[in-house]
């Protein structure tokens, strides 16, 4: 009788508590060993920012499981506080020490899997080290920003992504007065530049102050505060300094051992989550994997692909043929009164990868609006040009932002085109959706581009088209494109001639409905024309007032 497997995994949290119950659920004859270097094995990480808030009172709520629960439920050998310095590839054993009293010994494996996770970027600069300057990641980290803030009024944030916006929701939260430093000319690096512009809005309407285009050089101490000199001259100071620039994979055990590495030093796996070795696997926030829709070389850091990826190791260390997809990328923030969410490719990332695509704007509310409560949202639907296939969304606005980009996720995931979301039968009742639900309405947009209905120009690209505004008079008078020709929707069958057929013509409208009228009627009578997507509100997104 052969010997039992030895699968032992390096780190918890998500990547490796997954990977650990799920290898106890597919062999209860497995020897599990969890190395974890923290005093915790499973927390929820996602969480930490809403403990500091306060909107999550109870730091107990936050410890999804402990080494007894896991030994209880899972019979895991779980050890917390235990330190693994180094990968004996030839010998097949890890080195572990005992942080709590230094001892070292070695723990043999037959299957390794790395879920080292990444850490947060603390660049070297100077002044770095002040004991008011923090990052977090662990519930440690959390611990040290919240005792901070209980005697703080005010705060820094470095850096305007997930963590940064978060934190700087958390600490308004709070009562702090928050300064936001983002090198970028725009929050939400991932999202394209129009799309971030309503996320900077809101900031700016809740108190932060925004400060985009800039980044800190040094840092000092006046009178025991944070002092950070930023590379545009001016300084700042403030009680605490919150440093959220991005993460680091935390490789340096899988480089020591020979593992290859790829972009920014993450792990190189296949598909099934196997490294150069193939007895040892890695999953998280360390490993590059594909991007599901450019096929590139991706690193995204997010929970949902690390527990997907610590289930399919565990399924591969026992003999199971499983493979990981890609990752899309598929994620939302909640910043004060805004959802915010992405599936997919960006534009920014097709055109990097060279991509031909098409793209289209609207803004549907979340449900039918004639019920009250109505909220209205931005949607931005990449995709083929050439066969409507998805490609990526970008969703800004209220309720409802969650359940539309999951579905988009989803299209993505089954390869489904604009002419699929076209036919998607999705649940309707006024408070909860409309019966042609945003989906939809993305879809028959879409696809009346390409079916050439109608043909689209775009607010970043205005070429000396004449600008014809189709909204009301009143409209009109609160704000309009600069050198536009208004001629209202309901008036435009009779005033055509008005118009020349010499010169292409641009019809816009708020959202783009009307304009789209517009443009169907206008092409019929024989003008060259296009309707502006997303009409008016986009144009602000691309030009703010």
């Amino acid at each position: 009788m052969s010997e039992p497997i030895r699968i032992v995994i390096v780190g918890g949290v998500a990547g490796g508590a997954t990977a650990a119950a799920r290898a106890r659920r597919l062999s209860e004859s497995a020897s599990i060993v969890v190395l974890e270097r923290g005093p915790y094995v499973s927390f929820a990480n996602c969480g930490l920012p809403y403990h500091v808030g306060g909107e999550i009172a109870d730091r107990k709520a936050l410890l999804l499981q402990t080494p007894e629960s896991l030994r209880a439920r899972h019979n895991l050998d779980v050890r917390v506080r235990s330190e693994v310095t180094a990968i004996h590839r030839d010998r097949k054993s890890v080195s572990v020490r005992r942080l709590d009293d230094g001892q070292t010994y070695e723990e043999p494996y037959d299957k390794l899997i790395l879920s080292t996770g990444a850490a947060p970027i603390r660049p070297p600069l100077p002044g770095i080290d002040h004991n008011r300057i923090f990052t977090l990641r662990t519930l440690p980290d959390m611990d040290r920003i919240k005792s901070a803030a209980d005697k703080a009024r005010d705060a820094i944030v470095i850096g305007g992504g997930f963590i940064g916006l978060e934190m700087a929701e958390n600490l308004r939260r709070r009562g702090l007065a928050v300064t936001l430093v983002e090198l970028l000319d725009q929050v939400m690096p991932p999202l394209d530049r129009e799309m971030a512009g309503p996320v900077a809005e809101a900031l700016r309407a809740h108190g932060v102050d925004l400060l985009l285009g800039d980044a800190v050089e040094s840092f000092s101490d006046r009178a025991g505060r944070p002092t950070a000199r930023l590379k545009s001259g001016r300084e700042l100071e403030a009680d605490v300094v919150i440093l959220s620039i991005g993460v680091r994979p935390e490789t340096t055990l899988a480089k020591e051992a020979g593992l290859t590495l790829g972009e920014r030093g993450a792990l190189v796996v296949n598909e099934h989550m196997q490294t150069s070795d193939p007895d040892i696997y890695a999953v998280g926030d360390s490993v590059l994997t594909t991007d599901f829709v450019t096929g590139a070389a991706a690193l995204i850091p997010l929970a949902g692909p690390a527990n997907r990826q610590g289930r399919i190791a565990a399924e591969n260390a026992l003999g199971r043929p499983t493979r990981y997809r890609g990752s899309q990328g598929t994620s939302i923030v909640r910043v004060f009164n805004l959802a915010v969410a992405m599936t997919g490719a960006s534009e920014k990332s097709l055109r990097k990868a060279g991509i031909d695509f098409a793209k289209v704007y609207l803004h549907p509310t979340h449900h039918a609006g004639y019920f009250p409560g109505a909220v209205q949202m931005s949607i931005k639907l990449l995709f083929s040009g050439k066969d409507g296939r998805v490609l990526g969304a970008q969703i800004v606005g209220g309720d409802g932002v969650d359940k539309r980009i999951d579905v988009l996720s989803a299209a993505i995931q089954a390869r489904l085109t604009v002419f699929d979301l076209e036919e998607m039968d999705l649940a309707y009742a006024p408070q909860f959706g409309s019966a042609k639900d945003p989906i939809n309405m993305a879809g028959f947009v879409a696809a009346n581009s390409l079916r050439g209905d109608v043909r689209i120009a775009h607010a970043d690209a205005l070429d000396g088209a004449l600008l014809l505004d189709v909204r009301t008079n009143a409209e009109h008078q609160a704000g309009t494109i600069p050198g536009s020709v208004l001629i209202p929707i309901d008036e435009l069958r009779r005033r055509a001639g008005e118009l020349p057929k010499d010169r292409p013509i641009i019809a816009y409208c708020a959202v783009g409905i009307r304009g789209y009228t517009a443009a169907r009627i206008l092409q019929q009578l024989g003008f060259d024309v296009r309707n502006l997507s997303g009409g008016f509100k986009t144009y602000r997104m691309f030009h703010p007032a």
